[in-house]
């Protein structure tokens, strides 16, 4: 009998892997706590490929390519939890979906072949697109990375849970993905030029008046020649000088920046924005430090290694996959 069930098991696991094509699927999130199988690591498996096919004209061959990392478009579609759809890689399989507009990460699991028309990259589900922060409606310029989460990232995902946000893609990465794409790159604006006006320029050579006194031009003004000519000159060295005041530019107090103790950290990750990093911080009960144009949230310091690995198990359980432990200076 035993023989017999693994047999049937076998023969099982080749035909999933065989069949497919345009209409591969595999199970989305459980609905029934009897179902073991998708509850546990075995709903991912067996993997399914299936057979090359063709759409609009192009043939596509589904593959395992491990290091896949790809830019296109994506769209909503049908589809339960934080799912979406590909047309090559392995079903179920992992993915970091990155949005080029907002550099906002999530983690997907692909379901179902498609797009089934168009040229789009991938089609994701309600529930995905709502944590991507797109649009609705709108087509997206995304980043899709194929990855490999730990088990209780993936039973989230199996269950239609979603998995916190990823670190946001810095501005830089986001340019050169932008570029891959296609995409235009708007170029900082330039500075307006001031072009002064003759009068103005005149106006500026005017010598400021002394003592309340009008300046011997202004006293010169609609006498007559022969009256000037007459006056006699004033004396050299008689003159007051007049002192020249030089406005000295406000300076701001430059703000005193954010001393970290020296010691062993895990920082959790980096965000673009201080509001997004407190929201992480008090989830974990971390604190939050500038890093030039990012937020660092970080827990610590801790005294020896051993702490700090322990704070870091903590930190990953969490859902913070990507944390580490660092050194402080």
């Amino acid at each position: 009998m035993r023989l017999a069930a693994s047999l049937t098991a076998i023969a099982a696991t080749l035909l999933l892997a065989a069949c497919g094509g345009a209409n591969a699927k595999v199970s989305g999130p459980s609905q029934s706590n009897s179902d073991a199988t998708l509850r546990g690591p075995a709903g991912d498996y067996p993997m399914v490929l299936g057979e090359p096919f063709t759409i609009n004209g192009v043939t596509y061959t589904p593959a395992d390519t491990m290091n896949y990392d790809s830019v296109g478009y994506a769209q909503v579609d049908i589809g339960e939890g934080v799912s979406g759809s590909h047309r090559t890689l392995p079903l179920p399989s992992y993915v970091e979906v990155t949005s080029l507009d907002s550099g906002r990460t999530i983690l997907v699991r692909m379901t179902e072949r498609g797009p089934m028309t168009g040229t789009d990259l991938v089609t994701l589900s309600a529930g995905a697109w709502a944590q991507l922060g797109a649009p609705a409606g709108s087509r997206v310029p995304v980043r899709v990375r194929r990855v490999n989460p730990p088990e209780p990232e993936r039973a989230l995902l199996r269950a239609g849970a979603n998995v916190p946000p990823r670190m946001d893609t810095p501005p830089g990465l986001l340019m050169a993905l932008k570029r891959k794409l296609g995409l235009p790159i708007a170029s900082p604006a330039a500075p307006p030029t001031v072009t002064a006006s003759p009068g103005a320029a005149a106006v500026a050579k005017v010598e400021p008046k002394t003592s309340g006194k009008a300046a011997p031009v202004a006293k010169a003004i609609g006498k007559p020649a022969d009256k000037l000519a007459s006056a006699p000159p004033k004396p050299v060295g008689t003159e007051k000088p007049v002192p020249k005041v030089v406005d000295k530019p406000a300076t701001a107090p430059a703000p005193k920046p954010v001393v970290e103790a020296s010691g062993l950290y895990v920082q959790a990750g980096a965000y673009s924005t201080k509001a997004r990093a407190e929201v992480v911080a008090k989830s974990i009960g971390g604190s939050v430090s500038p890093a030039g144009r990012v937020w660092r949230v970080r827990v610590g310091p801790h005294k020896d290694r051993g702490q700090a690995e322990a704070a870091l198990a903590k930190v990953r359980a969490a859902g913070y996959a990507d944390a580490r432990v660092v050194t402080a200076p």
